[in-house]
Protein backbone atom coordinates (compact mmCIF):
# COMPACT_ATOMS: atom_id res chain seq x y z
CA UNK A 1 0.00 0.00 0.00
CA UNK A 2 2.81 2.37 0.63
CA UNK A 3 4.53 2.13 -2.70
CA UNK A 4 1.27 2.76 -4.34
CA UNK A 5 0.97 6.06 -2.48
CA UNK A 6 4.24 6.97 -3.30
CA UNK A 7 3.57 6.39 -7.10
CA UNK A 8 0.72 8.71 -6.61
CA UNK A 9 2.50 11.05 -4.76
CA UNK A 10 5.44 11.26 -7.15
CA UNK A 11 2.88 12.06 -10.50
CA UNK A 12 1.28 14.41 -8.37
CA UNK A 13 4.20 16.62 -7.32
CA UNK A 14 6.21 15.87 -10.64
CA UNK A 15 3.14 17.54 -12.84
CA UNK A 16 2.66 19.69 -10.25
CA UNK A 17 6.19 21.27 -10.53
CA UNK A 18 6.61 20.60 -14.07
CA UNK A 19 3.43 22.73 -14.81
CA UNK A 20 4.44 25.68 -13.06
CA UNK A 21 7.90 25.41 -15.00
CA UNK A 22 6.27 24.66 -18.10
CA UNK A 23 3.60 27.33 -18.58
CA UNK A 24 6.29 30.48 -19.50
CA UNK A 25 8.00 28.13 -21.29
CA UNK A 26 5.23 28.00 -23.56
CA UNK A 27 4.10 30.99 -23.80
CA UNK A 28 7.42 32.49 -24.44
CA UNK A 29 7.65 29.83 -27.39
CA UNK A 30 4.63 31.01 -28.88
CA UNK A 31 2.53 27.59 -27.85
CA UNK A 32 -0.66 29.44 -27.32
CA UNK A 33 -4.36 29.16 -27.99
CA UNK A 34 -7.51 31.47 -27.25
CA UNK A 35 -9.76 31.08 -24.62
CA UNK A 36 -12.53 31.27 -26.53
CA UNK A 37 -15.18 31.00 -23.71
CA UNK A 38 -14.03 34.29 -22.11
CA UNK A 39 -15.17 37.56 -22.91
CA UNK A 40 -11.91 39.09 -23.65
CA UNK A 41 -10.29 35.44 -25.45
CA UNK A 42 -7.11 35.46 -23.59
CA UNK A 43 -4.01 34.02 -25.05
CA UNK A 44 -3.40 30.51 -22.80
CA UNK A 45 -0.40 28.53 -22.93
CA UNK A 46 -1.32 25.17 -24.69
CA UNK A 47 0.54 21.83 -25.02
CA UNK A 48 0.69 22.03 -21.35
CA UNK A 49 -0.10 17.75 -21.23
CA UNK A 50 3.74 17.38 -21.60
CA UNK A 51 4.02 17.39 -17.79
CA UNK A 52 0.92 14.98 -17.28
CA UNK A 53 3.38 12.67 -19.44
CA UNK A 54 5.99 13.62 -17.04
CA UNK A 55 4.14 13.10 -13.90
CA UNK A 56 2.71 9.76 -15.10
CA UNK A 57 5.96 8.41 -16.24
CA UNK A 58 7.53 9.14 -13.49
CA UNK A 59 5.22 7.70 -11.22
CA UNK A 60 5.13 4.54 -13.57
CA UNK A 61 8.92 4.20 -13.21
CA UNK A 62 8.85 4.61 -9.31
CA UNK A 63 7.11 0.68 -9.38
CA UNK A 64 9.33 0.17 -11.80
CA UNK A 65 12.11 0.89 -9.49
CA UNK A 66 10.35 -0.29 -6.50
CA UNK A 67 10.57 -3.75 -8.40
CA UNK A 68 13.76 -3.92 -9.40
CA UNK A 69 15.65 -3.07 -6.22
CA UNK A 70 12.96 -3.93 -3.84
CA UNK A 71 10.69 -6.54 -4.33
CA UNK A 72 9.10 -6.45 -1.14
CA UNK A 73 7.75 -3.33 -1.63
CA UNK A 74 5.51 -4.46 -4.94
CA UNK A 75 5.98 -8.12 -5.21
CA UNK A 76 5.16 -10.13 -8.04
CA UNK A 77 4.91 -7.09 -10.68
CA UNK A 78 4.43 -8.32 -14.26
CA UNK A 79 6.80 -5.21 -15.43
CA UNK A 80 6.53 -6.40 -19.28
CA UNK A 81 2.89 -5.24 -19.02
CA UNK A 82 3.64 -1.93 -17.66
CA UNK A 83 6.25 -1.20 -19.59
CA UNK A 84 4.24 -1.92 -22.97
CA UNK A 85 1.80 0.36 -21.61
CA UNK A 86 4.35 2.81 -21.27
CA UNK A 87 5.57 2.71 -24.30
CA UNK A 88 1.77 2.69 -25.81
CA UNK A 89 1.42 5.85 -24.02
CA UNK A 90 4.77 7.57 -24.94
CA UNK A 91 3.68 6.70 -28.80
CA UNK A 92 0.26 8.23 -28.23
CA UNK A 93 1.84 11.26 -26.72
CA UNK A 94 4.13 11.37 -29.78
CA UNK A 95 0.82 11.39 -31.71
CA UNK A 96 -0.54 14.13 -29.57
CA UNK A 97 2.38 16.36 -30.34
CA UNK A 98 2.42 16.37 -33.69
CA UNK A 99 -1.41 17.12 -34.00
CA UNK A 100 -1.18 19.81 -31.21
CA UNK A 101 1.85 21.32 -34.09
CA UNK A 102 0.23 20.13 -37.32
CA UNK A 103 -3.52 19.43 -36.76
CA UNK A 104 -3.37 16.10 -38.85
CA UNK A 105 -6.54 15.12 -40.50
CA UNK A 106 -8.82 13.48 -38.55
CA UNK A 107 -8.64 10.12 -40.61
CA UNK A 108 -4.50 10.20 -39.62
CA UNK A 109 -5.71 10.95 -36.28
CA UNK A 110 -7.87 8.30 -35.68
CA UNK A 111 -5.69 5.72 -37.66
CA UNK A 112 -2.57 5.99 -36.11
CA UNK A 113 -3.08 4.86 -32.54
CA UNK A 114 -3.91 1.74 -34.00
CA UNK A 115 -0.19 1.27 -34.10
CA UNK A 116 0.63 2.71 -31.00
CA UNK A 117 -1.13 -0.49 -29.13
CA UNK A 118 1.46 -2.56 -30.92
CA UNK A 119 3.76 -2.83 -27.67
CA UNK A 120 0.52 -4.22 -25.60
CA UNK A 121 -0.09 -6.78 -28.48
CA UNK A 122 3.55 -8.07 -28.63
CA UNK A 123 3.37 -8.65 -24.76
CA UNK A 124 -0.09 -10.12 -24.93
CA UNK A 125 -1.62 -7.94 -22.71
CA UNK A 126 -5.16 -9.31 -21.40
CA UNK A 127 -7.15 -12.43 -21.93
CA UNK A 128 -9.15 -13.16 -24.82
CA UNK A 129 -12.08 -14.10 -22.77
CA UNK A 130 -14.01 -10.88 -21.88
CA UNK A 131 -16.67 -10.72 -19.26
CA UNK A 132 -19.71 -9.14 -20.06
CA UNK A 133 -22.03 -7.36 -17.87
CA UNK A 134 -26.17 -9.08 -18.38
CA UNK A 135 -24.36 -12.10 -21.31
CA UNK A 136 -21.13 -13.42 -19.02
CA UNK A 137 -18.14 -14.58 -20.78
CA UNK A 138 -17.09 -14.28 -23.93
CA UNK A 139 -14.31 -15.79 -25.79
CA UNK A 140 -12.85 -13.52 -28.48
CA UNK A 141 -9.90 -15.68 -29.57
CA UNK A 142 -7.84 -14.11 -31.79
CA UNK A 143 -9.59 -11.27 -32.67
CA UNK A 144 -8.97 -10.03 -29.37
CA UNK A 145 -5.72 -9.42 -29.44
CA UNK A 146 -5.43 -8.65 -33.80
CA UNK A 147 -8.66 -6.57 -33.26
CA UNK A 148 -10.02 -5.53 -30.05
CA UNK A 149 -6.75 -4.01 -28.21
CA UNK A 150 -6.13 -2.25 -30.82
CA UNK A 151 -9.53 -0.35 -31.90
CA UNK A 152 -9.65 -0.11 -27.42
CA UNK A 153 -6.43 1.95 -27.66
CA UNK A 154 -7.47 3.82 -30.74
CA UNK A 155 -11.34 4.27 -29.56
CA UNK A 156 -10.77 5.47 -26.08
CA UNK A 157 -7.72 7.70 -27.06
CA UNK A 158 -9.90 9.38 -29.66
CA UNK A 159 -13.39 10.16 -27.59
CA UNK A 160 -11.24 11.09 -25.07
CA UNK A 161 -9.34 13.60 -27.28
CA UNK A 162 -12.82 15.07 -28.77
CA UNK A 163 -14.78 15.98 -25.90
CA UNK A 164 -12.36 18.67 -24.89
CA UNK A 165 -12.37 22.76 -25.15
CA UNK A 166 -14.09 23.71 -21.43
CA UNK A 167 -11.41 24.59 -18.23
CA UNK A 168 -10.93 21.83 -16.37
CA UNK A 169 -13.27 19.34 -18.30
CA UNK A 170 -9.90 16.99 -19.63
CA UNK A 171 -8.73 16.77 -16.38
CA UNK A 172 -11.95 16.39 -14.31
CA UNK A 173 -13.69 13.93 -16.17
CA UNK A 174 -10.52 11.89 -16.82
CA UNK A 175 -9.40 11.77 -13.12
CA UNK A 176 -13.15 10.58 -12.11
CA UNK A 177 -12.50 7.94 -14.67
CA UNK A 178 -9.46 7.10 -13.77
CA UNK A 179 -10.06 6.78 -10.10
CA UNK A 180 -12.98 4.94 -10.66
CA UNK A 181 -11.57 2.15 -12.82
CA UNK A 182 -8.45 2.53 -10.00
CA UNK A 183 -11.33 1.42 -7.55
CA UNK A 184 -12.28 -1.48 -9.39
CA UNK A 185 -8.55 -2.51 -10.15
CA UNK A 186 -7.53 -2.26 -6.27
CA UNK A 187 -10.87 -4.75 -5.57
CA UNK A 188 -10.03 -7.27 -8.00
CA UNK A 189 -6.28 -7.48 -7.17
CA UNK A 190 -5.22 -6.16 -10.81
CA UNK A 191 -1.89 -4.40 -9.52
CA UNK A 192 -0.41 -3.44 -13.01
CA UNK A 193 -3.63 -2.02 -13.93
CA UNK A 194 -3.66 -0.17 -10.50
CA UNK A 195 -0.36 1.35 -10.40
CA UNK A 196 -1.16 3.03 -14.47
CA UNK A 197 -4.37 4.54 -13.21
CA UNK A 198 -3.44 5.76 -9.84
CA UNK A 199 -0.04 7.32 -11.68
CA UNK A 200 -2.43 9.42 -14.04
CA UNK A 201 -5.22 9.77 -11.19
CA UNK A 202 -1.74 12.21 -9.48
CA UNK A 203 -1.00 13.47 -12.72
CA UNK A 204 -4.55 14.49 -13.45
CA UNK A 205 -5.12 16.22 -10.27
CA UNK A 206 -1.97 18.50 -9.71
CA UNK A 207 -2.65 19.39 -13.48
CA UNK A 208 -6.63 20.31 -12.58
CA UNK A 209 -4.59 23.32 -10.16
CA UNK A 210 -3.60 24.73 -13.55
CA UNK A 211 -6.28 23.76 -15.40
CA UNK A 212 -9.61 24.89 -13.39
CA UNK A 213 -11.45 27.97 -14.48
CA UNK A 214 -10.37 30.34 -14.93
CA UNK A 215 -7.38 28.22 -16.44
CA UNK A 216 -3.61 29.28 -16.93
CA UNK A 217 -2.55 26.56 -19.28
CA UNK A 218 -4.33 23.84 -21.60
CA UNK A 219 -3.60 20.51 -22.00
CA UNK A 220 -3.41 19.96 -25.79
CA UNK A 221 -3.78 17.12 -27.55
CA UNK A 222 -0.58 15.30 -25.78
CA UNK A 223 -2.87 15.38 -22.60
CA UNK A 224 -6.37 14.21 -23.90
CA UNK A 225 -4.85 11.39 -26.05
CA UNK A 226 -2.80 10.37 -23.29
CA UNK A 227 -6.27 9.94 -20.85
CA UNK A 228 -8.11 7.55 -23.40
CA UNK A 229 -4.64 5.47 -23.51
CA UNK A 230 -4.62 4.72 -19.95
CA UNK A 231 -7.78 4.05 -19.69
CA UNK A 232 -7.20 1.17 -22.32
CA UNK A 233 -4.41 0.03 -21.49
CA UNK A 234 -5.46 -0.19 -17.90
CA UNK A 235 -8.20 -2.13 -18.38
CA UNK A 236 -6.76 -4.45 -20.93
CA UNK A 237 -4.03 -5.31 -18.65
CA UNK A 238 -6.35 -5.90 -15.74
CA UNK A 239 -9.15 -7.70 -18.00
CA UNK A 240 -11.99 -5.26 -16.60
CA UNK A 241 -12.77 -4.40 -20.36
CA UNK A 242 -16.91 -3.87 -19.29
CA UNK A 243 -15.70 -1.44 -16.89
CA UNK A 244 -13.99 0.71 -19.13
CA UNK A 245 -16.65 0.42 -22.14
CA UNK A 246 -18.92 1.80 -19.39
CA UNK A 247 -16.44 4.71 -18.43
CA UNK A 248 -16.12 6.05 -21.68
CA UNK A 249 -19.85 5.99 -22.43
CA UNK A 250 -20.40 10.02 -21.95
CA UNK A 251 -17.41 10.15 -24.12
CA UNK A 252 -18.85 7.64 -26.90
CA UNK A 253 -22.05 9.75 -26.84
CA UNK A 254 -20.12 13.13 -27.72
CA UNK A 255 -18.61 11.33 -30.77
CA UNK A 256 -21.82 10.04 -32.08
CA UNK A 257 -23.63 13.31 -32.01
CA UNK A 258 -20.24 14.42 -33.58
CA UNK A 259 -19.95 12.08 -35.63
CA UNK A 260 -24.08 11.86 -36.88
CA UNK A 261 -22.83 16.83 -37.72
CA UNK A 262 -19.92 14.99 -39.68
CA UNK A 263 -17.21 16.29 -36.78
CA UNK A 264 -17.74 19.71 -36.84
CA UNK A 265 -13.84 22.01 -36.08
CA UNK A 266 -15.92 25.61 -36.10
CA UNK A 267 -18.84 26.56 -33.80
CA UNK A 268 -18.96 23.11 -31.73
CA UNK A 269 -18.58 24.87 -28.13
CA UNK A 270 -21.31 27.88 -27.04
CA UNK A 271 -22.10 31.53 -27.92
CA UNK A 272 -21.59 33.35 -24.85
CA UNK A 273 -24.35 35.82 -23.46
CA UNK A 274 -24.78 37.72 -20.41
CA UNK A 275 -21.71 34.75 -18.62
CA UNK A 276 -23.46 31.81 -19.73
CA UNK A 277 -22.76 29.75 -22.76
CA UNK A 278 -26.01 29.38 -25.04
CA UNK A 279 -26.77 27.36 -28.35
CA UNK A 280 -28.86 28.76 -30.52
CA UNK A 281 -28.90 26.15 -33.62
CA UNK A 282 -28.91 22.13 -33.95
CA UNK A 283 -26.70 20.59 -31.19
CA UNK A 284 -23.52 19.46 -32.77
CA UNK A 285 -21.67 17.86 -29.44
CA UNK A 286 -22.81 16.94 -26.03
CA UNK A 287 -21.74 20.06 -24.79
CA UNK A 288 -24.18 21.98 -26.93
CA UNK A 289 -26.97 19.73 -26.13
CA UNK A 290 -26.44 20.02 -22.58
CA UNK A 291 -26.55 24.13 -23.25
CA UNK A 292 -29.76 23.94 -25.22
CA UNK A 293 -31.25 21.63 -21.94
CA UNK A 294 -30.88 23.56 -19.36
CA UNK A 295 -31.04 26.80 -21.34
CA UNK A 296 -27.88 27.99 -20.62
CA UNK A 297 -25.15 27.32 -18.46
CA UNK A 298 -22.25 28.97 -17.25
CA UNK A 299 -18.56 27.39 -18.60
CA UNK A 300 -17.91 25.99 -15.00
CA UNK A 301 -21.33 24.52 -14.45
CA UNK A 302 -21.14 22.67 -17.88
CA UNK A 303 -17.83 21.14 -16.81
CA UNK A 304 -19.67 20.36 -13.54
CA UNK A 305 -22.40 18.83 -15.41
CA UNK A 306 -20.05 16.61 -17.37
CA UNK A 307 -17.44 15.76 -14.14
CA UNK A 308 -21.11 14.41 -12.38
CA UNK A 309 -22.18 12.03 -15.12
CA UNK A 310 -18.85 10.87 -15.33
CA UNK A 311 -19.22 10.63 -12.04
CA UNK A 312 -22.68 8.13 -12.15
CA UNK A 313 -20.76 5.84 -14.57
CA UNK A 314 -17.95 5.57 -12.39
CA UNK A 315 -20.31 4.28 -9.58
CA UNK A 316 -22.65 2.15 -12.11
CA UNK A 317 -19.28 0.27 -13.11
CA UNK A 318 -18.17 -0.33 -9.26
CA UNK A 319 -21.23 -1.69 -8.61
CA UNK A 320 -21.18 -4.00 -12.06
CA UNK A 321 -17.82 -5.44 -10.23
CA UNK A 322 -18.61 -5.61 -6.88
Amino acid sequence: MQGLILIFLMSFFVTFLSTQWIIPKLRKSGFVGRDVHKEDKPEIPEMGGFSIIFGLSSGILLAVAFTTFSNSILPDLELKFILAALSTILLMSLIGIFDDLFAMRQIIKATLPLFAALPLIAVEAGTSTMSIPFIGAVDFGIFYVLLLVPMGVAGASNVTNMLAGFNGLEAGMGFVACISLGYIAFRVGETEALILLLAMCGALLAFLYYNKYPAKVFMGDVGALSIGTVIASAVIIGDFESAGVILIIPYALDFFIKAKNRFPTENWGGILENGKLICKGKPISLCQLIMKLACGVSEKGIVLILVFIELIFGVFAIILFQ
